[in-house]
């Protein structure tokens, strides 16, 4: 965890010291208030493994799309060294797990014995009747989404013990089931197939109730795996061939959407909400 601190502290220190050259208005974004390092442990030793792994993967993911959309030289270094970050740290992350014996591995198939091509539409259906077996790609895809929510509900479990307002509590409860469901969906396509579904024991919260983050930090929070869900649940559509599995991710990304928009009107309602930069209202300035 001191890794993160120190990596997020960095990364801090840099976009600020870009934003004060720029002129640029620094966001208010949290205070010391946020987070009560006093408070009682919450997650596992394993779940934090866990965590900083996915952290990881989530940094690779959010700053490859962040780096061809840079023009600035130094910009582009930045994000270059970020996207070094987070795989060091989900190396790292991914090295101690196995040393436990806690690394949960992607299933796996028997290799194939020659290349083959597809010469029936057959390939693409998935409504009714036989379906093929799913593609390695397909797999991959449903266990990477099992195992994130499979995280994302045992960490918004814990922010549901902590949080401290009912309509917080309740949107984490909320959430920590909408995860539940959505890793019930992707773990019946594996079983279905014979595929092994493994997950940790490990990733349960404790039992504490005391506060440890402001109901402020874990809605932004919470919003900010929303997003990065959405996309994933994208990609996914992306390379799944099959119309059932595309029909699901559709299903399922419309169920995170609302999810994520009454989380969006919670932020408003309480002022936690920053608005981010945005294009000048070229109508309203035209009118005065």
């Amino acid at each position: 965890m001191r890794v993160c601190f120190r990596l997020s502290k960095r990364h801090i220190e840099i976009i600020a010291d870009i934003f004060k050259e720029e002129k640029f208005p620094i966001p208010v974004g949290f205070i010391d208030q946020d987070v009560n390092l006093n408070a009682a442990r919450l997650f596992t030793d394993e779940f934090m493994l866990y965590y900083i792994q996915n952290m990881g993967m989530m940094g690779i993911n959010s700053y490859s799309i962040a780096l061809p959309s840079s023009a600035r030289i130094d910009i582009r270094e930045f994000y270059t060294n970020c996207m070094q970050s987070s795989l060091e740290l989900f190396n790292r992350a991914s090295n101690v797990l196995q040393e436990k014996g806690l690394f949960i591995r992607a299933p796996y198939i028997p290799y194939p014995i020659q290349a083959e091509f597809v010469h029936k539409q057959h390939f693409m259906a998935g409504w009714l009747g036989k379906q093929r077996p799913l593609t390695t790609i397909e797999i991959c895809f449903l266990f990477d989404n099992l195992y994130r929510n499979s995280l994302g509900s045992a960490l918004l479990t814990g922010f549901s013990q902590v949080a401290q307002s009912n309509e917080v509590r309740s949107y984490m409860v909320r959430g920590a089931e909408i995860a539940k469901h959505h890793s019930a969906v992707f773990s019946k396509f594996l079983s279905e197939d014979n595929i092994p579904t493994p997950m940790s024991w490990s990733l349960a919260p404790l039992t504490s109730k005391e506060p440890v983050f402001s109901d402020k930090l874990l809605m932004f929070h919470t919003t900010a795996l929303n997003n990065a869900g959405m996309g994933y649940y994208g990609a996914s559509m992306g390379e799944s061939a099959r119309k059932d599995l595309f029909a699901a991710y559709t299903r399922l990304s419309v169920e995170v959407a609302e999810f994520a928009g009454d989380g969006a009107n919670i932020m408003i309602d309480n002022g936690w909400l920053e608005k981010p930069p945005s294009a000048p209202d070229r109508q309203n300035l035209g009118n005065g």
